[in-house]
């Protein structure tokens, strides 16, 4: 008898855990099946959570605003507040600061400051004091604002909102975009 009841219980324990497994396996397909979609819905199920900004401290520049992962986000000059103007090969430079589908999460910047645009194909991307948002594809990393000054029209952007205009010091600007 002893022995009977160990194996249902160890046959309970493994249909437990497969409906478990399973239960997780279907969440990961359903949301990583859009991948090939043509809709746009699918598309943005990656960044289903908002979007994360926080300030960090980055040499010669002080405390700015950088994404989730640490790396520095930047203004363009050219962009009109409410609406970006880096299209095309800019953004292969200067890829959009994505908003996600749910509320910013915030650390050390005012939500006040902080509010999406919508861009020509649909999508929305963060914006702070109305300008839109975008990293530099040569920041390789946390830390670094490799994109200041460059062309001098993009700009990092401190912890209150405004663009800092500082100049690097030593680098080349080269083109904007």
């Amino acid at each position: 008898m002893k022995r009977l009841s160990s194996l249902v219980g160890v046959v309970g324990v493994a249909v437990l855990g497969l409906s478990g497994l399973t239960a997780c396996g279907g969440d990961d397909s359903s949301s990583s099946s859009g991948s090939g979609s043509s809709s746009s819905a699918p598309a943005s199920q990656p960044a289903a959570a908002g979007a994360k900004l926080a300030t960090a401290d980055i040499s010669g520049l002080g405390n700015v605003v950088v994404d989730g992962n640490g790396r520095t986000v930047y203004v363009f000059d050219k962009d009109v507040s409410g609406k970006s103007t880096c299209e095309g090969g800019c953004l292969d430079k200067w890829p959009v600061v994505a908003a996600g589908d749910g509320t910013p999460q915030l650390t050390g910047i005012d939500a006040s400051l902080v509010s999406t645009v919508t861009r020509s194909d649909g999508s929305k991307q963060l914006a702070i004091n109305g300008l839109p948002l975008y990293l530099f594809a040569s920041d390789s990393q946390a830390g670094e604002a490799k994109g200041q000054a460059v062309g001098g029209v993009w700009w990092v952007v401190g912890a209150d909102g405004k663009k800092i205009t500082t100049q690097p010091s030593g680098s080349g600007n080269g083109n904007g975009y």
